[in-house]
């Protein structure tokens, strides 16, 4: 059988169309290869057979095209459970917006991956379903929330993957596993379909292997959609043309790791010598982000996870009265990370916390854009590591909370403000004699996802695929 592993959607496509190969024979490559490597790395919660795949439209531009999908999109008549014991046997009734136009397209949806449970983690440690592991060192976690989606495409399970993104979701994982991940613009996606963790922060986003790859699925995913009155599509940014960068230089005091910094200033360093301008700046706001996202965050996913009462979908334990049995499905379908994250949602919503806490982090929220703003009226866009880490190990931070919420420190600021984001692999860093992939944050103006992905390739052109790992 051929080696497809390194196929990437545009060589896939342009392979097809000269007759190369077949779709069928790719598809089949990936079913082995998920066959004999995914017991391993748990990457996927489900495989779908070649029989009960979703029908694919033959005349789509991407006909057969093997992708993953994160356990909280909807593909209609398949198990979407959010990697939670709460929603383990629910059925989708519908297709999400972003499943419906890759169905347009054609592609071949291989199965569902696993993530850390209704999207609250960084490690995909907390899945109802066990840890996903990071294919270039399977002792260590794969990061999160869409863990599986990133081990996939880096294992070599699948040419692509969708995830979703509310504080790092699609970026950081896809920085620890050596590939690439966009995090779009707020409302440039829909959210029609996605289950729900905090409305205004969510965005479906793409893991791939190259950004050229990111930008293919980005233009088919995008769009206008009357199913989310947030969603409006795409727009013509306020980006400039040039090429002036800036880093957050206050926001890369301590807490990042030496190894990891080094290769930041040596990506910055390789820029300049493309022609780059890089300068060195202070966003006083920006220390606010984890703060900021930290209250927002559990707020919107406290509300959103109300649904889950027992009665109407989803998991149902009896009671001795409606209360009781309320209370037993959410005890016992609800992890831990998920009943700390709502207690604590539910505490900054309450009577006497709501103007302490709430409306204040949405002041700092507003102040954060406007900042934001100020920079790009000089800067082409801001560029950060996207982990202050390289992927730790199982178990390491997953008993300290507070540890593991650090891990979002670079990320949540690009889905607090609404702009896209975008991780490329930079290189490696070596712990106990393995190479671990390390990821270069670009952040450019709403709607200029385009900037994005030219500075992307810019950076790809430097390090390789992949990172050159």
């Amino acid at each position: 059988m051929t080696d497809f592993k390194d196929l990437t959607i545009a060589s896939f496509r342009e392979g097809v169309q000269k007759k190369i190969f077949t779709p069928k024979e790719v598809e089949d490559y990936y079913r082995k290869s998920i066959s004999s490597q995914n017991k391993n790395l748990n990457a996927y919660l489900e495989v779908f057979s070649e029989e009960d795949s979703p029908k694919k439209n033959e005349r789509g531009t991407l006909f057969g095209l093997p992708i993953a999908v994160k356990d909280n999109i909807l593909i209609y008549g398949k198990k979407c459970s959010a990697a939670s014991k709460i929603l383990e046997n629910y059925r989708a009734t519908y297709d999400a917006t972003v499943i419906e136009k890759l169905k347009n397209e054609g592609v071949s949806f291989l199965g569902r991956t696993n993530m850390d449970e209704f999207a609250m983690g960084g490690s995909t440690e907390h899945s109802f379903f066990g840890v996903t592991k990071n294919p270039h060192d399977v002792t260590r976690v794969a990061g999160g929330s869409s863990g599986g989606s990133a081990a996939a495409v880096s294992g070599g399970l699948a040419i692509a993957a969708l995830g979703s993104d509310t504080g790092g979701s699609v970026r950081q994982p896809a920085s620890f596993c050596g590939v690439v991940g966009l995090k779009p613009t707020y409302g440039t996606v829909s959210r029609h379909g996605l289950i729900a963790m905090a409305s205004s922060l969510d965005q479906v986003g793409p893991i791939t292997k190259t950004v050229e790859d990111a930008q293919i699925l980005f233009d088919i995913i995008s769009g206008k959609d009357a199913y989310d009155s947030t969603c409006v599509g795409k727009r013509k940014g306020s980006y400039k043309e040039g090429k002036k960068l800036a880093y957050p230089e206050n926001f890369l005091k301590e807490g990042i790791d030496e190894d990891v910094l080094k290769n930041f200033h040596d990506c910055l360093k390789a820029l300049s010598q493309k022609g780059y301008e890089i300068e060195p700046i202070t966003m006083p706001y920006l220390s606010y982000s984890l703060a900021v996202y930290y209250i927002l965050m559990p707020a919107e996913s406290s509300s959103n996870l109300a649904r889950f009462d027992g009665i109407r979908y989803g998991l149902s334990i009896s009671g001795k009265d409606h209360i009781d049995g309320f209370f037993k499905t959410r005890r016992e379908g609800f992890g831990k990370e998920v009943r700390r994250r709502i207690m604590l949602g539910t505490y900054v919503l309450s009577s006497g916390y709501y103007d302490a806490y709430y409306q204040k982090a949405l002041s700092v929220r507003r102040a954060m854009q406007q900042e934001f703003h100020e920079v790009f009226q000089k800067y082409n866009g801001i560029i950060l590591p996207t982990s202050p880490t390289p992927s730790f190990t199982i178990g390491e931070k997953s008993e300290d909370p507070l540890q593991m919420y650090l891990a979002d420190i670079f990320t949540v600021s690009a889905n607090i403000v609404g702009v896209p984001a975008l991780s490329v692999p930079t290189g490696s860093v070596l712990r106990n004699g393995k190479k671990l992939p390390v990821g270069t944050q670009l952040i450019t103006p709403w709607f200029s996802e385009d900037a994005l992905f030219s500075i992307g390739n810019v950076i790809e052109s430097i390090y390789g695929r992949g990172g050159g790992i």
